[in-house]
C-alpha cells in the first residue's frame, strides 16, 4: 500500500461534476497568467523521444524510462520523464530569441515513482524554458522570475475563488529565498523533508535554492541531474499545504548549464560519458542558446488550490487496492 493520509474531517471540497469544472478553469487560467508572466508561447511537445538521444531528463539518474522498440523507425523510444532538455533545443530549431520562451503542456510516465497523496506514476505539468543572455545567469534574474512565477499562481488562485465562491483557498505572494545550505545549518537533525515542513510552516512561500549540491554534511539535500539545471542558480517553489500541513514543491525549475557548468558538473556526477551524446555534444561546443526552464505541476496546482487530499482526486492514474478501498471507506473518489 502506498503511504496514504487521510485528514482527520476531510471531505472533498466540491461535487464531482464541479471539481472537474475547477481543474478546467484553473488550468486554462494559469497557463496565460504563466505565458504573460514570462512571455512564452505553447508549442506541441513529444511523449517519447529517442533513447540514444540523451534526451530524456535522467532526474535523480537512477529512475527506469518507460522503453519500447519501434521496428519501423529503426530506434528504441523512450516515454519522457520531463521535457528539460528538449525544450533547449527546441528553442533554437524554432527560431525563438533572447527574452523570448516557450511552454509546453507535458505528459510522462515515472514507473518508479514511490506513490503517495502527492505523488503518481503519471505526470502532467507546464513544462517552460526561456533564451537568457549571459548576463542574466545570476541569482537576482532567477528570483525576479520566481516571484512573476509565484504571482501568476496567486492570480489564478484568486481568480478561482471568485468562480467558485465555496472555495477559499490564500496563496500567500512574498517568497522566502533560502538555499539548501543555509536550511541545513537551521535544522541540522532534521531529514531534508522535514526541513522543508519546517521552513513553509514559517513562510508559506518558499524558493529553495542550490540543490544538486553536496552540502558540508557530505549529504545532498536532494538528487538533481548534472545536464540541465546549473546546482548554483537553480532551486525548487515550495508552498505550505494546510490540508496535509507540509511543505508542497509545485515547482522544480533553474537558469540552466552553460559550457562550463556542464563539464564540471558531468565530472562531479561521475557521468563524463555523456559528453558522446549528441545534445551534450551541442552544449559543449556553444552551439545551443543560454536558457532557463522549470516545470509546474498541474495536478500539484489543482490539489493546492482547491484543497483536496489526494492527487488522485484531481487526476487519473493507477493505484494499489489497499489506497482504493481506504480512499472509497472515506469518501475520497480516486478518477
Amino acid at each position: 500500500m502506498s503511504k496514504l493520509y487521510i485528514p482527520q474531517g476531510y471531505t472533498t471540497p466540491l461535487p464531482n461534476y464541479e471539481l472537474q469544472r475547477a481543474i478546467a478553469f484553473i488550468k486554462d487560467s494559469f497557463q496565460t497568467n504563466l505565458s504573460n508572466a514570462l512571455n512564452l508561447r505553447r508549442v506541441s511537445a513529444p511523449l517519447f523521444v529517442d533513447g540514444g538521444s540523451g534526451l530524456n531528463d535522467d532526474l535523480n539518474g537512477v529512475e527506469r524510462p518507460v522503453a519500447f522498440d519501434i521496428p519501423d523507425v529503426g530506434v528504441n523510444g523512450q516515454v519522457v520523464h520531463s521535457l528539460a532538455k528538449w525544450k533547449r533545443l527546441a528553442l533554437k530549431r524554432y527560431g525563438f530569441h533572447e527574452g523570448k520562451g516557450l511552454y509546453t503542456d507535458m505528459n510522462a510516465i515515472r514507473r518508479d515513482e514511490e506513490v503517495d497523496n502527492i505523488h503518481s506514476i503519471y505526470v502532467d505539468q507546464w513544462d517552460w524554458e526561456k533564451i537568457i543572455s549571459r548576463e542574466d545567469r545570476n541569482v537576482n534574474y532567477l528570483k525576479s522570475s520566481v516571484r512573476a512565477i509565484v504571482g501568476a499562481v496567486c492570480e489564478t488562485a484568486e481568480a478561482l475563488n471568485v468562480a467558485f465562491p465555496s472555495l477559499r483557498g490564500k496563496l500567500d505572494r512574498e517568497v522566502f529565498f533560502i538555499t539548501t545550505q543555509e536550511l541545513e545549518d537551521l535544522y541540522p537533525d532534521l531529514t531534508p523533508n522535514e526541513r522543508e515542513t519546517e521552513i513553509c510552516r514559517q513562510h508559506h512561500t518558499v524558493f529553495l535554492m542550490q540543490i544538486g549540491k553536496t552540502l558540508k554534511s557530505g549529504k545532498k539535500h536532494d538528487g538533481r541531474a548534472p545536464d540541465y539545471d546549473d546546482w548554483e542558480l537553480n532551486g525548487d517553489i515550495l508552498m505550505w499545504n494546510p490540508i496535509l500541513e507540509r511543505s508542497f514543491e509545485i515547482s522544480s525549475m533553474g537558469i540552466r548549464v552553460d559550457e562550463a557548468s556542464l563539464d564540471r558538473q558531468l565530472t562531479l556526477a561521475g557521468c563524463d560519458e555523456r559528453r558522446n551524446l549528441p545534445f551534450h555534444k551541442r552544449l559543449l561546443n556553444g552551439e545551443l542558446p543560454l536558457t532557463m526552464g522549470g516545470g509546474i505541476g498541474q495536478s500539484r496546482l489543482c490539489m493546492l488550490m482547491l484543497g483536496t487530499c489526494h492527487i488522485g482526486e484531481v487526476q487519473a492514474s493507477l493505484w494499489d487496492q489497499a489506497t482504493v478501498e481506504a480512499c472509497e471507506s472515506a469518501g475520497i473518489t480516486l478518477l
